[in-house]
């Protein structure tokens, strides 16, 4: 029974589908008729206390419910702490808002408070890490032949970002466990009575696609609703508790006496808050009661069409969000204007469309809907009409618009008043202050560090990189150009970057000092190549404040760790900063004291830490081998006793293969080996008494990175050549597969000019002279010109 006098006559339950045009036409035409003195808006409570900042807001925006505490990075409460609620413009829930905030009408969220959502999966997220920690233990104690791995962790990871079928549902959170119901899909079992094959298809013409002045459709949709959930039986579990807490939301507003209540909601929930005579006041008070709880606070927080789309994973997403913008803001001539649009965009990408395209594509577009018994064309006989007439058949062209469109790139904003932590604040100003826009879609981003306003750029993006703020990932190895005073960035705002802000607000209160006290807290427990890394990230970033401390942590390791391939690891990032420290105004003084013992530890360890490692175990050395190598270079005047170690490990014994051919070829290219002694060397390597899988190794070492060589050296290709025509068949055989990795690994022009060198050769030997064409110098100048013209402007 309800509650006894509740005059549900008061009441007016609008269900909807989230995010729809026609959902959100009709809702906004039902307020205007029903004109109500309070609205309830199927959400989160929370947002009650932002809801007068909807004036100021453009969607698409979302509303950010998180812990009031900032939780440990990286800890269960810190990964599932927070949720957002999407809104579009065509959202029919940012319709009634809209509506309240117009007309002055006060306006309450009515869903389960996210309190209790957000204590709910942390304690779940809490309990699956106690089992994989359980697990962890009895596998560490169990004996190793018996060992079963830890069973999974059921607790989705964030990169997942599952999303709930519900819109009032957090979107980007894990779920809460429920036990196991068969709900009917309610969209395909109304379409089916209608002779629909696709549910999407049938609302879309019966909803999405209504115009102004048609009959409200909220009636029936509650009946079918009721029809339908009367096959499936009562709710339970979290839906179940959600429906009481919003019939408790409503009796309390009846209470309260307002006269014209109007509830906007899910299509689904329609029933459950319409019929509140056939539900007790007693049994929803008993479904709420013990919810665990967590005190939260609530903001908004700019939302993307992208992640509105279905493919984003969002559950209650839209297949075309851009499309459903268009239909709600376009209400006259929608294809017309559609087709228009398209057709300045491939205008744009240099297309040739006229205006007969469009027309013509506006016919074939409403012909299809005629066809196939729609009421107007839909989506897909837009964009079947734009591939046939506009893009003339081609896919690609008709995939531009696609994508373009009919998703959108759309980034909404919130107004400078709206709740923010300090950080958030720091970051907007400097955006602000330098002209660096957050979009919704990538941006490349070329920065001249010798330029104060760029070098100011590139700063802010390392420090945000630091907080583990992503906009920014750098497009060239190692942040930068090696050696030059140029970035380039790849720019991509995404709304979790917010979430991101938050969580390092206790670090600081401008992005400066929580990135500095970031830094020193990583650099504490960390290994040599991470504060290697830290120290390269703190010149980057110029965290002047932080550097110091990470240096005494890095002489200190540097010092003590014997592992060289930490050494080797942390060599590079070292190297390099010695450079950028000049580059960016630092003295590197101390870096390069430290770069150099790191140096001399690692030419000490060199040859004994090369014995007895196979093949995979060398060809990961020799990747560190060449990084070192650069990074020696750097140091200029460390080279010539980083080769004389080279030099040393090139001649011994027992060096498995790729390593000593590699050793060799950094040799040869610095000029340490001169052609006769490399041939002389080649020549043993390939000797009858030496396996052939040793040689082979030692040529992919060698010829790794590039094998040109072998196109300017003919005699050490003819060497190559006469050693493979002389092994037995079943020793090539059995090494054939090595010579393809190393020589498939060349692109298709270095294959093409070796195989051209072999052809020269006459019977194994080098031909005599190698024919040249005359240099003409006078024809070669202005290419040389251009050429130098470039490297200064690069910086190089």
């Amino acid at each position: 029974m309800g509650r006894p006098g509740a005059d549900t006559s008061k009441v007016s339950v609008l269900g909807v589908r989230h995010h729809g045009p026609g959902s959100a036409r009709a809702v906004r035409a039902a307020l205007n008729e029903i004109e109500p003195d309070l609205v309830l808006i199927e959400g989160p409570p929370e947002a009650d206390a932002v809801t007068s900042l909807v004036g100021g807001l453009e969607p698409p925006v979302a509303l950010l419910v998180h812990l009031a505490d900032t939780p440990k990075a990286g800890s269960a409460r810190s990964r599932e702490g927070w949720g957002f609620w999407p809104f579009a413009s065509f959202s029919p829930e940012w319709a009634a808002l809209r509506h309240a905030h117009d007309n002055d009408v006060p306006v309450r969220f009515c869903d389960l408070p996210a309190a209790h959502t957000i204590a709910e999966r942390i304690a779940r997220a809490e309990e699956a890490e106690e089992r994989r920690e359980q697990a962890a233990n009895e596998e560490a104690d169990a004996p190793s032949e018996v060992g079963e791995p830890p069973e999974p962790d059921p607790t989705p990871e964030r990169a997942e970002d599952p999303r709930p079928a519900e819109a009032s549902e957090p979107a980007g959170a894990s779920e809460p466990a429920e036990e196991p119901r068969v709900r009917l899909d309610p969209l395909g079992v109304l379409a089916e009575a209608a002779g629909y094959d696709d549910a999407e298809r049938w609302w879309d013409d019966v909803v999405e696609q209504r115009v102004d002045g048609e009959p409200s459709p909220f009636p029936a949709i509650a009946d079918a609703m009721a029809a339908v959930r009367a096959e499936s039986g009562p709710e339970t579990g979290r839906d179940a508790r959600r429906e009481a807490y919003m019939r408790q939301t409503l009796r309390g507003a009846l209470k309260q006496g307002y006269e014209r209540i109007a509830v906007v909601c899910g299509a689904w929930h329609a029933p459950a808050l319409r019929d509140l005579s056939d539900y007790s006041i007693k049994d929803d008070t008993a479904l709420l009661k013990g919810l665990p709880k967590v005190k939260t606070t609530a903001t908004w927080v700019p939302w993307t069409h992208g992640r509105l789309a279905t493919a984003s994973g969002y559950g209650a997403g839209v297949t075309s969000p851009g499309w459903y913008h268009h239909l709600f803001t376009a209400p006259d001539l929608p294809v017309h204007r559609w087709l228009t649009s398209a057709a300045r965009l491939l205008r744009e990408e240099g297309q040739q469309v006229s205006s007969s395209h469009v027309i013509e594509g506006v016919r074939l577009a409403e012909s299809l809907a005629v066809l196939r018994g729609r009421p107007l064309a839909g989506l897909d006989e837009v964009a079947e009409a734009t591939t046939a007439v506009l893009c003339e058949g081609e896919q690609t062209r008709a995939a531009l618009v696609h994508g373009r469109m009919a998703i959108g790139e759309r980034l909404g904003s919130v107004p400078p008043e709206t709740p923010m932590v300090p950080l958030q604040r720091d970051l907007m100003a400097a955006q602000k202050r330098l002209r660096l826009k957050p979009e919704a879609f990538d941006r490349d981003l070329d920065l001249d560090l010798r330029k104060d306003g760029l070098r100011e750029r590139s700063v802010l993006l390392h420090r945000l990189r630091l907080l583990g703020v992503e906009w920014g990932v750098p497009r060239t190895p190692d942040g930068g150009q090696r050696g030059t005073f140029r970035e380039s960035w790849r720019l991509r705002w995404e709304p979790e970057m917010d979430v991101a802000l938050i969580e390092a607000a206790p670090y600081g209160t401008t992005v400066a000092s929580a990135a500095t006290a970031r830094v020193v807290e990583i650099a504490a427990d960390a290994e040599l190549p991470t504060l290697t890394a830290l120290t390269e990230q703190c010149l980057f970033a110029e965290l002047g404040e932080a550097l110091p401390d990470v240096l005494a942590l890095l002489t200190d390791k540097a010092a003590t760790d014997s592992d060289i391939t930490h050494l080797m690891s942390a060599l590079p990032p070292l190297a390099r900063s010695t450079r950028y420290g000049d580059v960016r105004g630092t003295d590197s003084g101390h870096l390069r004291a430290v770069a150099q013992q790191i140096l001399a530890r690692i030419r000490v360890g060199l040859v004994p830490a090369v014995r007895g490692l196979d093949d995979d175990a060398a060809a990961r050395f020799v990747k560190a081998l060449d990084r070192t190598h650069n990074a020696a270079t750097l140091l200029d005047d460390d080279l010539p006793a980083w080769l004389d170690t080279l030099a040393d490990l090139a001649v011994r014994d027992n060096v498995p293969g790729r390593i000593a051919g590699r050793v060799n070829r950094v040799l040869s290219d610095t000029g340490r080996v001169d052609a006769p002694e490399l041939r002389r060397r080649l020549g043993l390597v390939m000797s009858p008494g030496t396996e052939p899988a040793h040689a082979v190794a030692w040529l992919e070492g060698f010829l790794q990175g590039s094998g040109l060589i072998l196109v300017h050296d003919e005699e050490l290709l003819g060497m190559i050549d006469t050693w493979l025509l002389a092994l037995p068949e079943e020793r090539f055989t059995a090494i054939l597969p090595l010579l393809r990795r190393t020589f498939g690994a060349f692109d298709a022009g270095e294959r093409q000019e070796i195989g051209s060198a072999v052809t020269r050769i006459d019977g194994g030997g080098a031909t005599d002279v190698r024919e040249r064409r005359p240099v003409d110098v006078r024809r070669a100048a202005p290419a040389v010109a251009a050429v130098l013209g470039l490297l200064e402007r690069s910086g190089a």
